[in-house]
């Protein structure tokens, strides 16, 4: 069995199906990371970090509703030449004797097709994405439980006993926060039991179509698009041109409608003109600002690699030997004699200060009633000899 590797035919690779679907998690990121920038010199853009969700929702409801509307393309699939067409599957007979054989025939996207591949491309990730904060919150208000106890149902407690002793009853309002508070808390376990599997079985569905569809076993490379019955194809040179010229006589409709005086008319004109430059740049903007972020990525990568690593310095240097002094004893010419006994070193101790070797009772009676080193007449004491001990 042979893998789809090249890029000829309508049917798109197996990568640039992959990478047309990773493409919108990856301009999230980007622009998740330019606000966090921007964020710390303006703090108000914090207010749009908080609803991040809905933000990307919007703008990603706008993009894929525009690139629908024009090309019969999702945003991301636009970029790299493909296009949506809806799949008709007819049962094609030659004689009573043979088998039926498939005939597939690609059409154009109806209206239907467009309005659920907008919410299989922008509503279903939406929810996904509110599912998996509820959970993360909720595995961690768990964890929390278990390792301090529920702190929501010692202060309901609490609540209650001196609502009791207090006041006898609750009003209205509270009761209905208390109602509203365990609601949600039961939808939270809810979500927090079920997620897990369905998470799990979405993935593997993603797996499987994927699978298959290396293998050129289906189509359809999702599950989405086989319950909508789409196909996803490269576009020709004629669909190009056609769908300059389809957005052209779109724009072109859409300014012919316009009513109003003259300056209304020239303000809603401009309005409409600054528009579509928004939507014809903002592919090339989104791309670029993907890029800045993976190029931003690596550099505080890098950098901080750089200052992790550790740093290999070369040794220093040794510091200088001890001057003798003058009025000190005299070093013997044979480094294993004793300068104090002139014999040779017996329990060789070291002074800790000057670095001269003696013998350890030689130097012990000398620095006890001395004070200082023998050599070099710098101040020491017995706690500064150490012993030396060579191996056998």
């Amino acid at each position: 069995m042979l893998f789809q590797v090249g890029g000829q035919g309508t049917r798109p690779t197996f990568f640039e199906m992959s990478a047309a679907q990773q493409l919108p998690s990856s301009v999230r990121a980007a622009l998740t990371y330019s606000l966090g920038v921007f964020a710390l010199r303006r703090p108000f853009i914090h207010k749009i970090l908080d609803y991040e969700d809905e933000f990307f929702a919007l703008l990603m409801l706008v993009l894929e509703t525009h690139s629908l509307r024009t090309t019969d393309a999702s945003f991301s699939e636009s970029l790299y030449g493909l296009r949506r067409r809806g799949a008709k599957i007819k049962l094609k007979k030659s004689n009573l004797l043979t088998n039926s054989a498939d005939e597939v025939r690609h059409t154009g996207l109806r209206k239907r097709q467009k309005v659920l591949s907008v919410v299989f491309l922008v509503v279903l990730p939406y929810l996904k994405s509110k599912l998996q904060s509820t959970y993360n919150r909720e595995r961690e208000a768990n964890l929390q439980a278990s390792l301090w106890g529920d702190s929501d149902e010692r202060f309901d407690g609490d609540f209650v006993s001196r609502d009791n002793d207090s006041f006898g009853s609750r009003d209205g309002s509270n009761i209905e926060a208390s109602a509203r508070h365990r609601c949600i808390k039961r939808v939270r376990k809810i979500v927090g039991a079920c997620y897990p599997w369905l998470h799990a079985g979405n993935e593997g569905l993603s797996f499987a179509y994927q699978l298959l569809y290396l293998l050129d076993a289906t189509g359809f490379y999702s599950l989405g698009l086989h319950a909508l019955g789409i196909h996803v194809c490269r576009a020709t040179g004629q669909e190009v041109m056609d769908t300059s010229s389809r957005i052209s006589k779109i724009r072109s409709r859409e300014r012919e409608r316009l009513r109003g005086s003259p300056w209304l008319k020239a303000l809603q004109g401009g309005l409409l003109t600054c528009a579509y430059a928004v939507l014809d740049y903002a592919q090339t903007g989104l791309i670029a600002a993907v890029f800045f972020f993976k190029m931003m990525e690596w550099w505080y990568q890098s950098a901080e690699e750089r200052m992790s690593a550790p740093t290999v310095y070369p040794p220093p240097p040794p510091p200088p030997p001890p001057k003798v002094a003058k009025e000190g004893i005299p070093l013997p010419p044979d480094r294993t004699l004793c300068p104090l006994c002139l014999q040779k070193r017996a329990n060789p101790s070291v002074m800790a200060v000057s670095g001269f070797v003696f013998c350890y009772t030689c130097v012990f009676k000398y620095t006890n009633q001395y004070k200082r080193c023998p050599v070099t007449l710098m101040p020491a004491s017995v706690d500064q000899i150490r012993r030396l001990f060579h191996d056998v």
